[in-house]
């Protein structure tokens, strides 16, 4: 492990920052020649006794209740932006004109206007930059990747992804429901991962036809959304997503059909890859052997990692970036994969609204 240090500045404590803040935790345990070790100097929190707890649990140097004190922090190189939607632009941008390098968690922005500014105000900087795309370092969707690269299952033809959950159905007020702090609702929530999944394993997206819908009563986002679309390189996709699946907790399935055989995966059963070699069915291939992605990291082949594991692995890779070992793309999602998520996002809202097939236009 290197001993060389980065100072982490995160923004949020709830769901999203206890993920990250427990993978800077344990990256220095697990993670093998860690290019930079991640010193935890501040968290930052709207409530003083929630955010509080937070960094005492944590380990957090000390805390704050204004995200401006973390951009100007000299002891802080590295902003993790962890809040809501709504909060993403401004303090990432902010925190990027500082000099600071930023992660952000997905969908980048509630819009691709806002998600545009964000990239270019990176780029500017000449910060190294990443948008929170975890499924990417599942190493059975890793894996896949290392198979469709190497043309094993020959001409693609079909992407199919849905991603399910059922607790949309609650009543209380949270800020995923309101449109002015979320953007979206299960689109850009659920839907940004299944379409970053599709441009990661086969290919930009070009035209989109869809519908979304909203169920519950004076709700101001969507609830669902299916759409169709066309992929470059001539694959067809479908993409859907819910948030009022009953019996769905956290369903995230994808299948790919190429001209020899097909893959498939279930994040229910992340340690999984489905394949099938022509007709013959589908067999199941556990992805723990030692040489399989990322997993030299952890334990004997047969014992199975998990969702959490997900956070180490990538905050690996975007220290690796920042220290110059490796890039962040192609296999992290960089700012510009966020902000083209968003175009798609986008489009895919305007051909509900028109009734009309979208073409996806990136600037």
């Amino acid at each position: 492990m290197s001993d060389a240090s980065i100072g982490v500045g995160v923004l949020g404590y709830a769901f999203m920052g206890r993920a990250h803040s427990s993978a800077y935790r344990r990256l220095p345990q697990v993670a093998t020649g860690l290019p930079l070790r991640p010193r935890l100097v501040a968290i930052a929190g709207r409530d003083t006794r929630s955010v509080a707890a937070a960094a005492s649990r944590f380990g957090y140097e000390r805390y704050v209740t204004d995200w401006r004190e973390l951009i100007s922090d000299p002891e802080i190189q590295l902003f993790d932006n962890c809040g809501p939607n709504g909060l993403h632009a401004e303090p990432t941008c902010a925190a990027a004109e500082a000099g600071k390098h930023v992660l952000c968690e997905k969908p980048l922005a509630r819009n691709a206007d806002e998600a545009l500014s964000m990239w270019r105000a990176a780029e500017r900087a000449g910060v190294q930059h990443l948008c929170g795309f975890n499924y990417r370092f599942v190493p059975a969707v890793r894996l896949a990747r290392q198979v469709l690269e190497a043309g094993d299952i020959g001409e693609i033809h079909h992407f199919r992804a849905s991603y399910l959950q059922e607790w949309g159905a609650t009543t209380e007020r949270l800020w995923r429901f309101d449109r002015e702090t979320a953007g979206s609702g299960a689109l850009g929530d659920l839907g940004a991962h299944v379409i970053d999944l599709a441009r990661y394993l086969v290919g930009e997206v070009e035209e989109v036809s869809a519908l979304v819908r909203t169920f519950q009563p004076d709700r101001a986002v969507d609830d669902a959304f299916v759409a169709v679309a066309s992929l470059a390189g001539g694959a067809l996709a479908t993409f859907e997503a819910t948030r009022l699946a009953p019996g769905r907790k956290n369903s995230l399935r994808w299948e790919i059909n190429g001209s020899r055989g097909s893959l498939g995966f279930d994040l229910e059963r992340p340690n999984v890859l489905l394949r099938s070699r022509g007709e013959c069915g589908f067999t199941e291939r556990l992805v723990t052997e030692p040489d399989d992605p990322f997993m030299s990291w952890w334990w004997p082949p047969g014992h199975v990692i998990g969702w959490e594991h997900t956070f180490v692995h990538e905050i690996e890779h975007f220290l690796g970036a920042i220290a110059g070992r490796n890039t962040v793309a192609p296999h992290a999602a960089t700012f510009e994969d966020g902000y083209r998520v968003a175009e798609v996002c986008d489009a895919i809202e305007r051909s509900a609204a028109s009734g009309r097939r979208e073409v996806v236009v990136y600037r």
